[in-house]
């Protein structure tokens, strides 16, 4: 159960609600008519609001716990004759891909198929086929079709009648109404009428003529549409239940047997799902992390693909960070645990992908409501539909197959599952890529975006800086130079400053103490180190902290050469030295940038770094644009500029320098590991790949959007034209129940193909 904050926003004293969240997992919804019914009961609870997804089968509560429980909430679906049960944050055993509860339904669907198709084949064949015909063979059929009606569609029949004792419809409605018409009056013709010592032919045209078909008798009509549902709501099942694998497999990724050891080095085995914070446990070659943690000894290639998407494997060695989930290649690591349970990467990584998925599009509320009204309309125009043709002189047969093809044909399924499974799909295979999408609102915006800002140091560039130059002043050696700079910059996690950090390792100086340290982001560091004050930064920086400058700054930068950042150090009232630091550029960033072009972007490299090393990067990578020397407050500006004159701004970064600007941009995409704050402010996360990652980030986003407006289309698309078509009888009642089935499953289908989706080819 996840804690809210929320202001009461009432006017009372109570200041901020605390509120809860909690998850339902759904059973017993067959269309979005049930999504709609449930949700609104749902949020007719007092300090409830809910939303509901059809294609997940969850409920998303937030509500204030003094005013509403959980059993109420439970209790409410169970009223209108659903299931539903709490969702555990930390369940006792891991679930099945995909999950358990759909597994068994869509067996129980394929179960109930196979029987119902076996024995309605023979009363099609029967109906269509004349010489098969015997004596009093439409007995056989009244045989073979009554289970398929009664046993087979009693899914559809249950869910129906529950409906009905609370007043309302669903999708199943139509259907068991469709079914059940027929049924009843195929009995009342072979019981009550001359009919049953007659043969009847069905007639499978277009055109609903009856040449020779006998026109009291649907057993046929009966049987053949309850299989045909059946077979397109297992195909359904199978969809779904394969859309939401992505996120299973993310959130059981690191279940494995780990060997914990002891203070002793004795090995303990463990499921990974006990371990505590501080434990230690090895990891063999071959063998998955446990959970997340620090290195603590050894060094290995370790395959991080299932949290990156990246194939290709990374060697991490003693004070690495590592990710439960992540494979060994080789070597052998001892690692100690620093996050467990539901605070692991992959854990949250899933939490958020789900949150995303049970968030709904703009679009998605209009087909809510359109849903909730659709049945019972439906229904009313069945009837009409009877009425009118009746009125028209067609004959009793007539009217009653174009009533009941309506009945059968409309489908408020396909429209309930465009948006859902599409964002399913979508996101579950942009978490397989590496790729963190927050909720259906990026789609648009990525759609949106014609002006791409990259950061510079770690997303164009690898982040790996190393010291490749140092010129000392006056009588300032370049290990004290180190020394000091190393010093200041010791609680800094800036990849300037591990580079001094390393520098000074491999000068083999001893590094004292500082204290009193200030940061200031995108500028420097000031400290008191051996009771001096020392300036590490930019040479701004240390000129505002009092230290005078060379007399000549300038003959330093021309010293530079390449895409190097000037890092002044000084102390005593004076710069005592540079230090030349070099960041490589990622050898797919100028291709990438290639790419994002042909998206039809605009290309900008921002930094905080020097003109002159921004631009150097800039004429490598071939943007439109460099702005350099920005501060973080800077670079919120210059996206409020952007965005002043008209321009879809998309902002890419990974520091705390770059929230502001993450935050203020149209599409906010943090790279890399990145830093908290960078990944909270940001609408999507790209674990890996750099700026090839972002352009299949941005693809990926607007392919999903492409999806579900296909699906969107198709559905009303469908529902526009079948409806009349059965209406005038062109649409026989089988037909009509095939065509339902193949929407449903077209819209389950074309999301699916977002699991075909790529990694762009960055040449």
């Amino acid at each position: 159960m996840t804690k809210v904050e929320s202001a009461a926003g009432l006017g009372d004293a109570r200041g901020l609600v605390k509120l809860d969240q909690v998850e339902l997992d759904l059973q017993g919804m067959t269309c979005a008519s049930c999504a709609a019914r449930i949700e609104k009961k749902l949020n007719k609870l007092p300090g409830a609001n809910a939303t509901v997804n059809f294609a997940t089968e969850k409920a998303s509560v937030t509500f204030d716990p003094a005013v509403v429980s959980t059993e109420e909430m439970l209790a409410a679906v169970t009223a209108i004759g659903y299931g539903a049960e709490l969702v555990k944050d930390e369940p006792d055993e891991e679930p099945a891909a995909g999950g358990g509860h759909s597994r068994d339904h869509a067996a129980e669907l394929l179960q109930r198929l196979v029987l119902s198709a076996a024995l309605a084949v023979p009363v099609l064949l029967l109906s269509m086929i004349p010489q098969l015909e015997f004596r009093n063979w439409q007995w056989l059929a009244f045989t073979l079709a009554t289970p398929v009606v009664f046993w087979g569609g009693l899914p559809f029949h249950k869910a129906a009648w529950a409906s009905a004792k609370h007043l309302s419809f669903s999708m199943d409605t139509l259907i068991s109404m469709g079914s059940l018409a027929a049924y009843g009056w195929s009995i009342y013709a072979l019981f009550f009428t001359k009919a049953g010592d007659q043969g009847f032919r069905m007639n499978f045209s277009f055109t609903g003529a009856t040449s020779h078909m006998h026109p009291d008798i649907y057993l046929e009509t009966a049987s053949v549409v309850v299989a045909v549902i059946l077979f397109g709501r297992y195909l359904e099942a199978k969809g779904k239940r394969r859309s939401g694998s992505a996120i299973s497999d993310l959130a059981s990724g690191g279940s494995v047997t780990v060997a914990v050891l002891d203070m002793d080095g004795r090995e303990t085995l463990r499921v990974s799902r006990e371990l505590k914070v501080g434990d230690r446990f090895l990891v063999r070659a071959g063998e998955k992390v446990g959970t997340d943690g620090v290195v603590e000894s050894g060094e290995a290639n370790v395959d991080f693909s299932l949290l990156t998407g990246e194939s290709l494997p990374r060697r991490v060695a003693e004070g690495d960070e590592i990710v439960g989930g992540a494979v060994n290649i080789d070597g052998r690591l001892v690692v100690r645990a620093t996050r467990v349970g539901s605070e692991t990467a992959m854990a949250q990584l899933a939490k958020i992908v789900a949150d995303a998925q049970a968030k709904k599009a703009d679009v998605q509320h209009l087909v809510d409501k359109i849903s909730s009204v659709f049945v019972p309309v439906v229904i009313l125009l069945s009837i009409g539909t009877a009425v009118v043709r009746l009125f028209a002189g067609d004959s009793m047969q007539a009217a009653f197959t174009a009533a009941v093809a309506v009945l059968i044909i409309a489908c408020p399924c396909a429209m309930g599952l465009a948006t859902p499974m599409a964002l399913l799909v979508g996101t579950g295979r942009a978490a397989q890529l590496g790729i963190l999408i927050r909720g259906p609102e990026v789609l648009e915006s990525a759609r949106q975006i014609d002006t791409v800002i990259l950061d510079k140091t770690g997303t164009v560039t690898t982040g790996r800086m190393s010291v490749v130059g140092a010129i000392s002043m006056g009588d300032t050696t370049e290990a004290e130079l180190a020394a000091m700079a190393a010093a200041a910059e010791a609680g800094s996690r800036h990849p300037l400053a591990r580079a001094l950090l390393v520098h000074a390792d491999e000068l083999d100086v001893d590094v004292p103490e500082a204290e009193a340290v200030v940061a200031v982001a995108g500028q420097g560091v000031s400290a008191t180190v051996n009771g001096v004050s020392v300036v590490v930064g930019k040479l701004s920086f240390c000129e505002e902290n009092g230290l005078v400058a060379p007399e000549d700054p300038a003959r330093y930068r021309e010293a530079s050469h390449g895409p190097v950042s000037l890092v002044y150090v000084g102390w005593g009232g004076a710069v005592r030295g540079i230090f030349e630091i070099a960041d490589q550029i990622r050898p797919d960033s100028r291709a990438a940038i290639g790419a994002l072009k042909r998206l039809g972007t605009e290309v900008i490299l921002l930094t905080g770094d020097s003109r002159e090393a921004a631009e150097a990067v800039g004429r490598e990578l071939a943007v439109n644009q460099v702005i350099a020397d920005v501060s973080p407050e800077g670079k919120g500006q210059v996206v409020d500029e952007l965005l002043g004159k008209g321009k879809r701004v998309a902002m890419v970064g990974d520091g705390i320098n770059d929230a502001a600007a993450l935050a203020k941009a149209t599409l906010g995409i943090s790279v890399g590991g990145g830093t908290d704050v960078a990944k909270e402010a940001s609408d999507l996360t790209v674990f890996g790949g750099g700026v090839a990652g972002v352009v299949d980030a941005i693809r990926i986003a607007r392919r999903t959007l492409g999806t579900i407006r296909g699906n969107l289309f198709w559905a009303f698309a469908y529902n526009a034209a079948a409806i009349p078509l059965a209406a005038l009888g062109l649409v026989n009642p089988v037909l009509a129940g095939a065509a339902m089935a193949f929407s449903s499953v077209f819209v389950v289908g074309n999301s699916v193909r977002l699991f075909s989706f790529q990694r762009a080819r960055i040449d």
